[in-house]
């Protein structure tokens, strides 16, 4: 997982494809572990590249794509926004969902 400013946010949203991104705040507990969650899960599938951003940053991307709370993890498709998920239940949880997107990143 990499971490994306917010130029490098922009850059990537509105690339064709589909383009994870996981909004966290560095004093948030659960996203730190929703953070080794996702890390776990782009190990176990190498299509899946998550970008990551420090929400406290980039207040105009909470706007503009509706984000309620931190842990969460954007899924985009051409630039639009397909789902969010904020509940990080298990790896295997997130495994599931990022890997019902994975066959079409191939």
């Amino acid at each position: 997982m990499q971490e994306w400013t917010e130029e490098i946010v922009n850059e990537n949203i509105n690339k064709e494809g589909y383009r994870f991104l996981y909004f966290y705040t560095p004093l948030c507990g659960t996203c730190q572990l929703a953070k080794k969650m996702l890390e776990v899960s782009e190990k176990v599938l190498p299509d899946v590249n998550i970008g990551v951003a420090n929400l406290n940053y980039m207040p105009n991307k909470a706007s503009e794509f509706k984000i309620e709370s931190v842990p969460c993890l954007l899924i985009l498709k051409d630039g639009k926004l397909e789902e969010k998920v904020y509940a990080f239940h298990s790896v295997e949880n997130i495994i599931g969902k990022l890997g019902s997107y994975e066959s079409a990143l191939r």
